[in-house]
Parts: structure tokens; sequence; C-alpha cells
């Protein structure tokens, strides 16, 4: 067997054997100075005993020198004889350091296991060539075309999880025309939170797949736009914010983007927050549609301006309630893309009511306390 690199490191005792003789002390002078049983500087010297934190400061005053130098050589000794930890330490910390790999195991999206079946499950996960190509990891070979895009790890884990669920699935071909012709379905919905039980039926009957994925720590998502093949649009939505007004803005959104075409080269991966929201033109131009396809769905976006211009500056409740009425949309419909235009989202936030519990059982839904199972 070869020597190792800490071979050379030797036992305190060694050392502290050579300040004696330095000094010309015995065990038993040292022992009378340290007021400790000979015994006790022996077992050290002898290498059967470590120096303890009481001993190294003991020692210290004996030699006139800091604490620290014992300890550290006992320290230095201990580390030395430790066992080499297990490789997969390394790599799990790397995988961990990317991706939120406890809580994709968690939801049943990955097998627990060594690192090994890890970075197998990864190279599956994320349909790369080898370990050395998954995304976001400091030992990959080269960027990919996703570190190119403003998306995280995390988002793309939860994207490649619709993507993996998609393939799983199957509806009928689709068709521009039906999914364009369920706009006015869809638009009947919008009165009340329970109507939104209807919406993957009617999606799947144009041939979209709709699928709702919880998200991730981290990963700030709100929807995905992407094409399997030519004829096989897909939606996936994260549902983070529980609103009905978000929910329908979101849906939209993406609803735009597959009558666009959008996302066939790329995936199209939207964080509907703030300005991403808005129709500033500092947005690329596909997301301006969707986003003015998706406020005018909500609620007219001509009838809630000329509201705002005629009620200025006091919006009673009694007035938005009544524009909902005429809109024939939920209240909370209305106050949306009232908080947007006032920039204002604490404005009559109670109508925002939750609509998961209602959309979710009819869909492909995957989190929230199940897990659709996929093969990869």
């Amino acid at each position: 067997m070869g020597q190792t690199a800490t071979d050379w490191v030797m036992h305190p005792g060694f050392y502290l054997k050579e300040e004696m003789d330095a000094r010309g002390w015995l065990q038993r002078d040292l022992a009378f100075i340290l007021g400790v049983p000979e015994q006790a500087v022996n077992v050290i010297l002898a290498a059967k005993r470590g120096i303890s934190a009481d001993m190294a400061r003991a020692l210290g005053e004996a030699f006139d020198v800091p604490a620290e130098f014992f300890a550290n050589l006992q320290k230095a000794y201990d580390l030395s004889r430790a066992n080499a930890p297990n490789p997969s330490v390394a790599v799990r910390a790397r995988i961990q350091g990317q991706y939120p790999i406890r809580e994709m195991i968690k939801r049943g999206w990955l097998m627990d296991g060594d690192s090994t079946l890890l970075q197998g499950q990864l190279t599956r996960f994320f349909d790369v060539p080898s370990p050395d190509d998954i995304p976001f990891l400091a030992h990959a070979a080269k960027k990919s075309s996703y570190e190119e895009m403003d998306i995280g790890p995390a988002q793309l884990a939860w994207l490649f999880r619709v993507k993996h669920i998609a393939r799983s699935i199957s509806v009928p071909a689709y068709s521009e025309k039906a999914l364009r012709d369920s706009l006015g379905r869809l638009a009947t919905l919008l009165y009340a939170p329970e109507e939104t039980r209807h919406v993957p039926r009617i999606l799947m009957e144009a041939g979209v797949k709709l699928i709702f994925v919880e998200k991730l720590p981290q990963a700030n998502i709100d929807g995905v736009c992407f094409w399997l093949d030519a004829g096989s649009p897909v939606i996936g939505m994260s549902l983070r914010y529980d609103r009905i007004d978000n929910f329908w803005f979101v849906l939209r959104h993406e609803i735009e983007h597959v009558l666009r075409k959008d996302g066939q080269a790329r995936e199209i991966v939207d964080e509907l927050d703030g300005l991403r929201s808005s129709t500033d033109s500092s947005l690329p131009e596909e997301e301006r549609a969707a986003n003015v396809s998706a406020a005018d769905f909500c609620a007219s976006s001509d009838k809630v301006d000329s509201f705002i211009a005629r009620k200025r500056p006091y919006f009673y409740e009694k007035d938005v309630l009544a524009l909902a009425r005429i809109l024939n949309r939920h209240p909370g419909l209305v106050v949306g893309q009232m908080q947007k235009k006032l920039n204002d989202f604490a404005y009559l936030k109670k109508y925002q009511v939750k609509v998961r519990t209602f959309a979710a059982p009819g869909a492909i839904t995957d989190g929230w306390g199940q897990t659709i199972p996929v093969s990869m």
C-alpha cells in the first residue's frame, strides 16, 4: 500500500516528547508541572490518548505557547486518521446546490439513491446524453441553450416535469379553429370561480394539453407554452397565485401563445409579475400581444379604462360590482385589472377568490399532495 498524503502526520505525543527533550524534562517532571498523575502524560506520549481541550490549555501554559499549538496538532492528527468521505457527498452537494433535489424526490419526480443513481436520473430527466450535459451544473462540459434563457435551474426542472407529463397523456388532434372557437365558451365561465372546472375539458377538446404542476421552491413561474411537435401544443400552469384573476390571465396569455404558434422553436416560460404582465415596449412582441389578449379577456380594457376615467378619483366598491355585472365577470377579474392600472394591489383584494380547488380536480395535476406517474 502506497503512502497517503497524511501518513506523515504524527501523533501529538511525538511533538510533545520533542518539546520535553528540548527542555530536559522527564515524564514525571511534566506531570508535576501539570499537576496530574504521571500516567496521564505517559498515555499521550505513547500515542494511546489524544490531547483534550483542557490538556491543550494546560500544556500551553507549561510550554509558554498558545493552547492552539497543541490543539491544532491533535486536530491535524485526527483528520489524518479520519475515513475518506463517500465520493457521492461532493456530487450530491453540487447537484443540490443548483436543483431542489430533496423537493424533487419528495414530489416523486426522482428516486432517492447514491450519486450515480441521482446523476443517471437527472440525465434522463433533462433529456441529455450524459451527466456532463445536465444544465447549470458546474461540471457541465458546455452551456445548454436553457442557460442562455431568462430561466433558473428550479424553473427548468418544473418545465421538464410538465414536458414528461405531457408526453404521457393523449388528447384529440389540435385544431386552431377549435381553440379559437373555445374562447367564447371560456368567456361564459368568467362569472364564478367554480366554473373553472370546465377549462381542462374545453382545451382538451381543442387538442391542447393543459397541465397544472405545483411550483418548486425558488421557481417563480406562472405558465409555459411549448409544442411536443408541430401539432401538439402544451400549456403548463403553476397556479402559484391562487386567485381568479391570475388564473384567467395566465391561461389566456398562454392560449394566445398557442394561437400565435409561439413556443415551437423554444419554450415560452412566463413569470407574469409586474412589468412582465404589462404592454411595455421593452417586452418582446409576443409577450405584449399575449398580455393584451389576456387583459382584455379578463375584463375589457376599454371599459375598465373608461370606468377609471369617469370615476376618478373615487372608486366605490358598489360601482366596481356594477361594472362586473355589466361585463358578466366575477368582481375579482375587474379588481385584478384595476389593481394593475392603478398600481394599487391592495385595492378590494377580498374579491380575488381562490380557484385551484375547482380547477385542479378535473385537470392533469401534479403536486399539492399527488404525483402523476411518468416514465423517463
